[in-house]
């Protein structure tokens, strides 16, 4: 079959690889839609540190082609979308209601035996986050899909899997943004146009569209923002006017750079949350004053895939979709086909799309 795979750091081609069948608790999925995410480029340039080679690829949908010993969750035929991270119900995160951080298997690029399903000419390739569904076919753990109503577009479900889940959760969940609140989001793109949609849904009264690129805001306007900021100008000075020099109730990075990241905890009011959705390099590091939090009770707090129990959200998210609420055709800026993929991230760096989408035959 063929894969996108990053073979070292900053290199990726589509190649043919090898699969072996799903093993006890695992699912093969015949793939028909995978999301191009800012998290495939990360681990291709090292910001998400992975081992290589590497099959890329965490958003999308498909069908269960074939189930491995013990597998009740699915059977063959359904419509799936996968999850990124697992959701295996029995260590501390999950029995804590937490499962956005489960911790039942090691995040080394193997499946949770500690071993990997995917082969060329007799070397192992690792997957990326246990799925690595950039490819024709793909084995990943049971714990990771949830069965959908066969109705949904395969382009619209994909999107479930990353982008929407943890933009929309950010607010919806991570933040639980209050109606009538004052939101600021860092950052247009994908992820960040669904912070603006979950705002929106969540009944925020003023949202402010922050990016350097003004038809990204135009765009995120279209998408439920009420204001933008002049991309020329100081955004945080911006949103103070905007606010009566008070800040917004909530802040989001979007974005995952430290000078961002300080822009948006300063544009939050006191007693005020900043929400931390970009993935930074791990050398990089954000300065805030010593007394700040303490004078001004102000919140900073990380968001990891929304904060999702994907099992529950992902069917919530597309019955969203299903009753008008939230806007993801629209979201399919253009499609690619696999060996389209370099093209698709050379689209998604310079830009061009709020997401493309992968669809396969």
């Amino acid at each position: 079959m063929k894969a996108v795979v990053a073979s070292k750091l900053n290199e990726y081609s589509v190649v043919s690889v090898n699969l072996d069948p799903p093993k006890a608790g695992e699912v093969l999925i015949k793939m028909k839609a995978t999301g191009v995410c800012h998290s495939d480029l990360s681990v291709i340039n090292g910001t998400i540190p992975s081992p290589f080679p590497v099959v890329l690829g965490h958003e999308g949908a498909g069908i269960v082609d074939q189930v491995g010993e013990g597998v009740t969750n699915v059977k063959p035929g359904d419509h799936v979308v996968i999850s990124f991270i697992p959701n295996c119900g029995s260590c501390f995160y999950c029995l804590h209601q937490e499962p956005f951080l489960c911790s039942g298997a090691k995040q080394d690029g193997n499946q949770f035996d500690g071993t990997t399903r995917v082969h060329k000419d007799g070397q192992k390739i690792f997957v990326m986050s246990f799925v690595g569904i950039m490819a024709e076919y793909a084995v990943v753990p049971s714990s990771c899909v949830v069965a959908i109503d066969k109705s949904f577009d395969f382009k619209v479900a994909a999107l479930v899997g990353c982008g929407v889940t943890t933009g929309a959760g950010a607010a919806i969940r991570t933040a639980q943004v209050k109606p009538g609140s004052t939101v600021a989001v860092f950052g247009c793109g994908g992820v960040g146009l669904n912070v603006v949609q979950g705002a929106r849904i969540a009944g925020a009264a003023k949202i402010i569209a922050c990016d350097l690129s003004a038809e990204k805001m135009e765009l995120a306007r279209s998408f439920g923002a009420t204001d933008t900021v002049d991309p020329a100008g100081d955004f945080t000075k911006q949103i103070w006017a905007m606010t009566n020099g008070i800040g917004v109730d909530y802040a989001f990075d979007v974005v995952g750079h430290s000078k961002v990241i300080e822009q948006c905890i300063k544009a939050t009011r006191k007693n005020g949350m900043a929400v931390l959705v970009g993935v930074g390099r791990l050398d990089d590091r954000f300065s805030v004053n010593a007394a700040i939090l303490p004078f001004t009770a102000k919140t900073i707090k990380g968001c990891m895939y929304g904060s999702a129990n994907f099992k529950a959200d992902f069917p919530m998210y597309l019955d969203l979709y299903k009753a008008g609420k939230l806007d993801l055709d629209r979201l399919v800026s253009k499609t690619y086909t696999l060996d389209e993929a370099p093209q698709a991230f050379e689209d998604m760096e310079k830009g061009k799309n709020a997401r493309g989408v992968i669809v396969h035959a």
